[in-house]
């Protein structure tokens, strides 16, 4: 394996948990970006990250830390911090602190997960992460699909940055994935920090075939370097979702999820396990590709071939947007 050369706090929506992992009065305790986190959810629902470290005297807040009502309560002397990270009671003195703060993360709950805005300068969220069913716009939604099947790889030494080149990577997918013949990319937009790649491809068939001839593809939408959401089509109707998320200066957590439609009519016991089935075999080829990742360098610049030169240097360029040093060098 080989330690990412990209920097490993870009800016960006990162999943750092799913909803459902903290419930109301939970402290959720996580490590990204560098940082010891937590994740508590407050009495009415309300959900907040921040880091972990009470600003008294430095008791970690995800160790005995309580949710009591609206504020979490560390467990050392009973300091109270509000959503915003403020101190909003010290329960032996008349009045809180109000000159010290716990840095508190924007947050976003979609797709079951629990997305939060990094940035190193702390700017405000410039891009919407995107959302599995609605960024598609075509009416669907979480109803119309079987429950998400989840694949959680923790701690590998990769970069966000790898996973979403993979979707401009024409010829991996015959190597790869063995698919009869080469996809060919039909949309390349990188002009926005969300961008959308398309592709016509086919898992069916030989290598006689042509490309013509195939009735089916993915759209993809990129949210920033973090969030990736997929829509099928002319196959089995499915939507998957990858999040790679910063740990430290090596290694990244890889979410992938995946959603299998449902078809009106069908014997509803039979086609729910077909549907576990085939979100399996989704999730296995999502891990070929997570075996090649885990232990890829990365090449910059790379040997490319002409035919791949467009859209690896499109999605190169585009990703110099959410990296610290890029603002730095525009400042100068």
């Amino acid at each position: 394996m080989a330690k990412p050369p990209l920097s490993m706090k870009p800016t960006g929506w990162f999943q750092v948990a799913w909803s459902d992992e903290i419930g109301v009065g939970d402290v959720h305790r996580m490590t990204y970006f560098g940082e010891e986190m937590v994740a508590w959810r407050a009495e009415s629902g309300g959900l907040t990250v921040m880091n972990a470290y009470c600003e008294h005297l430095g008791a970690h807040l995800g160790y005995g830390g309580k949710v009591v009502g609206e504020v979490l309560q560390c467990p050392f002397h009973g300091w109270q911090w509000s959503q915003q990270g403020r101190n909003v009671c010290i329960p032996y003195q008349d009045r809180p602190n109000r000159g010290r703060r716990i840095r508190t993360y924007p947050v976003v709950e979609r797709n079951e997960s629990v997305y939060v805005w990094h940035d190193v300068q702390r700017r405000e969220p410039f891009f919407d992460p995107p959302d599995v069913f609605a960024s598609f716009g075509d009416g669907s939604g979480a109803d119309g699909y079987y429950p998400q099947q989840r694949l959680f790889r923790v701690g590998l030494e990769l970069h966000p940055q790898y996973v979403l080149e993979n979707g401009v990577d024409f010829a991996h997918f015959k190597y790869v994935h063995n698919t009869p013949i080469v996809p060919v990319f039909t949309r390349h937009d990188f002009a926005e920090p969300v961008s959308f790649v398309d592709f016509t491809i086919t898992f069916e068939g030989d290598d006689g075939q042509r490309i013509e001839d195939v009735n089916s593809g993915v759209e993809a939408i990129n949210g920033g370097l973090g969030i990736a959401v997929t829509k099928s089509w002319g196959m089995v109707d499915n939507r998957t979702i990858s999040a790679i998320t910063p740990v430290d200066e090596s290694t990244s957590d890889v979410r992938f999820m995946v959603y299998i439609g449902r078809r009106p009519g069908k014997d509803p016991a039979r086609a729910a396990t077909k549907a576990a089935e085939f979100g399996r075999e989704v999730i296995r080829q999502f891990e070929q590709d997570i075996e090649i990742w885990a232990h890829q360098r990365y090449s910059d610049p790379p040997a490319l071939a002409t035919s791949e030169y467009e859209g690896f240097t499109a999605i190169r360029a585009w990703a110099t947007q959410f990296y610290p040093e890029a603002f730095a060098s525009q400042k100068g």
